[in-house]
């Protein structure tokens, strides 16, 4: 697979009904073991809770793929949920010498890096940083 979507998060507000929310963008592992963060923020103050697997919500899909969020309860019209993508910053690739070319392995590897990459962007873009030329 190839990482041609630069998205790391998606934000829904909620309803009232709606527990189902699409991750747009794909992400690694799946279920418990999906490396996403959802956190959920009241609109009125701002106020933001991480919330927990299996007591808040499920994950369906990944491992490379999208796929979605599965609330516990339906949240309320005065929050939002934000479903944001967490790479392991791990390199889980070891190659063994005269061994045929592992190219899924590598794809994984590459795709691992392009997201953690992709994530960092994000974080450095909301930061406060120093001219150029300082």
């Amino acid at each position: 697979m190839a990482v041609s979507s630069t998205s790391t998060t998606v934000s829904y507000t909620g309803n009232g009904s709606t527990t189902s929310f699409a991750v747009t963008f794909p992400f690694q592992g799946t279920g418990a073991t999906a490396e996403l963060e959802v956190v959920q923020r009241t609109i009125a103050t701002g106020a933001e809770t991480t919330l927990s697997y299996t007591t808040h919500y499920t994950v369906t899909g990944g491992n490379g793929s999208t796929g979605a969020v599965v609330a516990a309860s339906a949240p309320a019209n005065t929050v939002q949920l934000h479903i944001i993508r967490k790479t392991l910053r791990t390199q889980t690739v070891d190659y063994t010498a005269n061994d045929p070319f592992p190219a899924d392995t590598h794809e994984l590897a590459l795709d691992r890096l392009a997201m953690g990459v992709q994530e960092l962007e994000k974080e450095i873009n909301r930061s406060v940083v120093a001219p150029v030329t300082d």
